[in-house]
């Protein structure tokens, strides 16, 4: 008897699990046909012709770009470097020296002949003091802001204060932009007559290209299978995910490393916020709630040809440390404004996109663990447990390995930054592999930040930077 009831248990167990992976592939196909449709749509244009005229200053938006810097002396020079050398009317670039450990600030002085100016700057939003602001002697459209440590959200929100255009751009102090990537995130913001408020971009892997002073000279993979499964990650996530999301308004996420958005619309939303470890989907939450409860027209979208190159963990304590912190801070976002899950207030954002964040992405990872788990038991006890566990399993294969496949081809398909048909292969055939080895790792790490949230620890986790510029 008491046998029979541990087996029902583990059976109704089993059917839950099964039922949700189910849920979430058919969620995820739909999601895939709406971004195939969507890329389709827009690569049947002339790409170059497209962007010509919004090379005028009478079309475009100035932009003041935003670059945090913590401890960033690898590959600070070879960033800026890139930013300066974008195909854009009128921009500046204000990097923020958040109180460095390092060179980052004497390498910034040094290489770019900076001055130290006096300015008095609007303090919209509340941060740590400014130590100094600095100028470009050589390049007067360059600023340099030291100041005390308040990490990263804080910098964002000194060089929000500081800054003198109307659309500001948050970029990782890391990254390599392609020339014309301001050029195509912009266009949305300038075609919707300002309808548009944020606009977000793709990130792809520097590791393993070669730059040069800030520009992709080569694209290529890197040979190390860690950082081989971060690109077929990344490509699911934007490709996929966040283009459908985008597609009806219901993106919750701008990314970090590659974001414009109006400042106006930031200040009324409080800037950054810093006692989050995720201030950037924090913002795009606050912005949408913002926007319905003004009861306005505007809109948050993601833009996939505009390409941000930035650098990946390649040690797997750095990815790991990263993974849980990302985790953290959906959490935090997702509980700060836990008033907006099913709620008609707020419309698509409150009654799909909230309920979708909080079933598949939070609590994803806490199922998809059992699911392990019980696989792992079935195979000591066998009969009815081995024949759930093989549903499981290729479902789980359906749930990862194919989607990813499916991003490798849209890929291809679409923006085919990858010239070598060899590294689109071993994309490929890397992709089929992540239910077996990768997927299961990043499950477990979500866990683990579940877990530091609820024991109460908010450790950033320091991340080592290589450089990926020459």
């Amino acid at each position: 008897m008491f046998n029979l009831i541990w087996t029902d248990i583990f059976t109704i167990f089993a059917a839950f699990i099964a039922i949700y992976m189910v849920i979430v592939i058919v969620f995820y196909s739909t999601i895939l046909f709406i971004s195939m449709l969507q890329l389709r749509k827009e690569y049947q244009l002339d790409r170059d012709q497209a962007y010509e005229e919004y090379m005028n200053d009478f079309y475009t938006k100035p932009v003041s770009i935003i670059v945090p810097a913590y401890n960033e002396e690898a590959g600070i020079i070879q960033s800026v470097r890139s930013l300066l050398s974008i195909n854009y009317p009128t921009f500046e670039v204000v990097v923020v020296n958040d109180g460095s450990k390092d060179s980052t600030l004497q390498k910034m002085i040094e290489t770019y002949d900076m001055v130290e100016i006096k300015k008095v700057v609007r303090k919209q939003v509340e941060t740590k003091p400014i130590k100094g602001i600095y100028q470009s002697r050589l390049l007067p459209k360059l600023f340099l802001i030291d100041k005390e440590n308040g990490g990263k959200a804080d910098a964002l929100n000194v060089g929000m204060n500081f800054s003198h255009y109307p659309y500001i751009c948050s970029l990782d102090g890391d990254s390599v932009l392609e020339r014309d990537a301001f050029l195509k995130v912009m266009k949305p913001i300038i075609d919707s007559n300002e309808e548009v408020i944020a606009s977000g971009g793709s990130i792809r892997i520097a590791n393993g290209c070669h730059i040069e002073n800030g520009n992709i000279i080569k694209i290529g993979l890197a040979r190390d299978p860690l950082v081989v499964m971060q690109i077929i990650e990344y490509l699911r996530a934007f490709l996929m995910g966040r283009i459908g999301l985008s597609r009806h308004n219901l993106l919750l996420i701008v990314s970090g490393a590659f974001g414009v958005f109006s400042k106006h619309w930031v200040v009324q939303a409080g800037g950054y916020k810093t006692d989050t470890v995720g201030e950037d989907m924090e913002l795009v939450v606050r912005l949408h709630r913002v926007i319905k409860e003004k009861g306005v027209n505007k809109k948050i979208v993601y833009v996939p040809d505009p390409v941000c190159w930035t650098e990946v963990p390649e040690d797997i304590k750095f990815l790991r440390r990263q993974r849980r912190r990302w985790h953290r801070g959906l959490f935090e976002s997702l509980w700060n404004h836990r008033g907006l899950t099913f709620n008609p207030k707020y419309g698509a954002i409150g009654m799909i996109s909230f309920p979708y964040f909080w079933i598949v992405e939070f609590f994803g990872p806490i199922i998809e663990l059992f699911g392990y788990l019980y696989i792992i038991f079935s195979l000591f006890f066998g009969g009815v447990y081995l024949e759930f566990a093989i549903i499981i399993f290729l479902l789980s294969c359906l749930y990862g390995s194919l989607f990813s496949m499916a991003s490798v081809l849209l890929e291809e398909w679409s923006l085919r930054k990858y010239p070598r048909v060899i590294d689109v292969i071993k994309l490929f055939l890397y992709s089929i592999t992540e239910t077996l080895w990768y997927r299961p790792l990043t499950v477990l790490w979500r866990c683990e930040g579940i877990w530091q949230m609820i024991i109460g620890d908010k450790s950033w986790g320091e991340m080592q930077r290589k450089g990926v510029s020459k």
